[in-house]
């Protein structure tokens, strides 16, 4: 009898162990939202991260992974703010860029230096641009899921009817502006200028052109008065004045009146292959070349990162690494941005890889994808701190305006940058 109850129990502290060395389930809930980034056209928004969760609940069976559907891009930031208040954030999600700086500077975010340095984590293995977009004030707090250059788009039966040559990749501002001259014209002959250089060049564009930092790094002091601003903006003006006081639509660049544009690799990616080419740019042949630069040596092109990060309150800090880990660092999730998504990966090796071209459609496989990693490898940095956006958005009213009213640059960049210093600082 005694034998007996010894069994049992043994058996009932064999159980009572088992219960307190088990790991509990863990619930991880990530915040994402439906649709592109890019504000292109997109059907497969969650095969990417539904199969991520498969591979890992599969390699963790004690975690599952949920997420709420349905959000759009559009309210995703007040769906993020309004969980954070309520104390009920997604412990890994998405991060927009106009929301990093907010996010960082208020505490929002888990600080990841301390977790990849006790990782078998290599920062190189990412483009330098894109990781930089993660870092505020020299700590990382966020990774970039997927990147997004900006490439010029080329109106090559515009250019032919012209006799010009496509672009090289090496192409200067000079080129650029000789190009617009000389296909800005009255084609009909009735008066009227109706073909024209470029549709859509910014002076932020120039500005990256020229390789300009606007602002320090700490985002205490911006950089207007210097020549080289100056120098871009009056470029912007001088292309301008190609057009005689005419401001050319985007109806006249979808009409093939234009030879060039700035344009984001994901629209190139959209709107390139059958059928989105029948509804867009379908009456003219086209194609991409790296954007111009003052000089072969500056960094001329933008890119944007949709970057992933953990809350700064999360109970599952392990958890949650390892998950966005799989999203943002491993080369299986990042190389089905190429079949699923519209931009590309941020890993070096991934976008590197012979395989990445083999997930593109047909249209899409005669990317030169050694002119993605040359883009990716140029391109300019932006700054991360709290007051980057808004006062960026200062620096374009006032520009713009510098621009329609052809004012003095030397007087008008000095009061502009004594004004956004002073709000900075405030």
């Amino acid at each position: 009898m005694n034998k007996k109850y010894g069994i049992i129990s043994l058996i009932i502290i064999s159980c009572l162990i088992a219960l307190v060395c088990w790991p509990r389930k863990v619930i991880l809930r990530i915040g994402i939202f439906a649709g592109s980034n890019w504000d292109v056209p997109s059907g497969d928004c969650y095969v990417i991260i539904d199969e991520a969760i498969e591979r890992f609940e599969k390699a963790y069976p004690y975690v599952q992974i949920e997420y709420d559907s349905g959000i759009l891009k559009e309210d995703y930031s007040n769906w993020l703010s309004e969980q954070y208040l309520k104390g009920n954030e997604p412990d890994v999600f998405m991060i927009l860029n106009q929301d990093f700086n907010t996010l960082s500077s208020l505490g929002a975010l888990k600080n990841l230096d301390h977790l990849m340095e006790n990782d078998e984590f290599d920062k190189t293995q990412y483009y330098q641009s894109a990781l930089q977009a993660g870092i505020y004030q020299n700590n990382q707090y966020a990774l970039p899921y997927e990147s997004n250059p900006t490439l010029m788009f080329v109106n090559k039966t515009l250019l032919e009817k012209e006799g010009i040559e496509m672009p090289h990749n090496d192409w200067t501002l000079n080129d650029f502006y000789n190009i617009c001259q000389k296909v800005t014209k009255d084609s009909h002959h009735d008066g009227m200028i109706d073909q024209y250089g470029c549709y859509n060049f910014s002076w932020l564009d120039s500005l990256y052109s020229h390789g300009v930092q606007l602002f320090d790094e700490e985002g205490q002091e911006c950089y207007l008065n210097q020549e080289s601003v100056k120098n871009a903006i009056a470029f912007i003006q001088k292309l301008n004045q190609l057009n005689q006081g005419h401001t050319i639509t985007s109806y006249e660049f979808d009409q093939g009146q234009v030879a060039f544009s700035p344009m984001p690799f994901s629209q190139y990616r959209t709107y390139k292959p059958y059928p989105w080419r029948v509804k867009k740019y379908s009456n003219f042949e086209w194609d991409c070349v790296k954007m111009p630069s003052l000089s072969t040596k500056e960094n001329s092109t933008q890119v944007s990162s949709l970057l992933m990060g953990i809350s700064s309150r999360t109970r599952h800090t392990k958890t949650a690494w390892e998950f966005l880990k799989m999203l943002t660092y491993d080369e299986y999730s990042q190389k089905e941005l190429f079949q699923y998504s519209q931009g590309i990966s941020s890993l070096k090796k991934v976008t590197q890889s012979p395989d990445a071209l083999s997930l593109l459609n047909e249209e899409d496989s005669q990317v030169d994808m050694s002119l993605l990693n040359e883009v990716m490898e140029n391109t300019v940095n932006h700054n991360q701190f709290k007051k980057y956006e808004s006062a960026l958005r200062l620096v374009d009213t006032r520009i713009l305006q510098m621009i329609q009213n052809d004012e003095d640059l030397d007087t008008s960049l000095i009061t502009l940058q004594k004004e956004i210093n002073k709000y900075l600082k405030e």
